[in-house]
């Protein structure tokens, strides 16, 4: 990896974990629309060795640091550690997937969307109060939620369309970058056009 397709692929980890900050504090018409899952996935498809991993997980916990904070929240909750394993289940498989086609990709976009789905609502079922610690309570928060807020599936929907819509974006740009300077004649014969 040449050094811009590097300084591409962290600028885009803290594109993404800026935009998850500014969109839950500016943008709430959108909840769970985030590039985070798509950067922690792509992150293991294309960052080398250790920044695979550290890079993500870093700017994720600066965030949920900031995010804590402005909404006066314990700034490190219990449940992180389920969710940030999320994370790093979707970065195993992006580093796995790293010499595998588009279907395997996407299929892996869809199985971190669902597992993170899973594992997200079925803490909320756990630690809520709101919801009956029955079968039913559970299946109440992976579909309808509580009662005065949106529907627990349409979090699930925005979160399946901004994972597919920037894991491809983030793909098309770091292949785009990375071929571009991969062949620097191109890029001789533009500039003396």
């Amino acid at each position: 990896m040449n050094r811009n397709t590097l300084a591409l692929a962290l600028a885009l980890v803290i594109l993404a974990a800026a935009y998850r900050v500014f969109s839950a504090v500016y943008v709430s018409a959108l909840p769970n629309f985030s590039p985070v899952m798509a950067m922690a996935f792509c992150s293991g498809l294309v960052l080398p060795g250790v920044l695979a991993v550290a890079a993500p997980l870093l700017c994720l916990f600066v965030s949920d640091l900031l995010l804590n904070a402005h909404f006066n929240q314990p700034l490190v909750q219990p449940a992180m550690l389920a969710i940030y394993a999320c994370y790093v289940f979707a970065i195993g498989t992006g580093t796995l997937l790293r010499q595998r086609g588009l279907p395997a990709v996407f299929g892996a976009v869809l199985g971190n969307a669902v597992l993170f789905y899973l594992v997200t609502n079925s803490l909320a079922w756990w630690g809520n109060p709101h919801y009956a610690q029955t079968f039913t309570g559970w299946v109440q928060s992976l579909t309808v939620g509580q009662p005065g807020f949106a529907p627990t599936w349409t979090f699930f929907r925005n979160s399946l369309i901004s994972d597919f819509l920037f894991t491809g974006l983030f793909l098309a740009l770091f292949y785009w970058v990375r071929n571009r300077s991969a062949s620097p004649n191109l890029s001789r014969q533009e500039s003396s056009s």
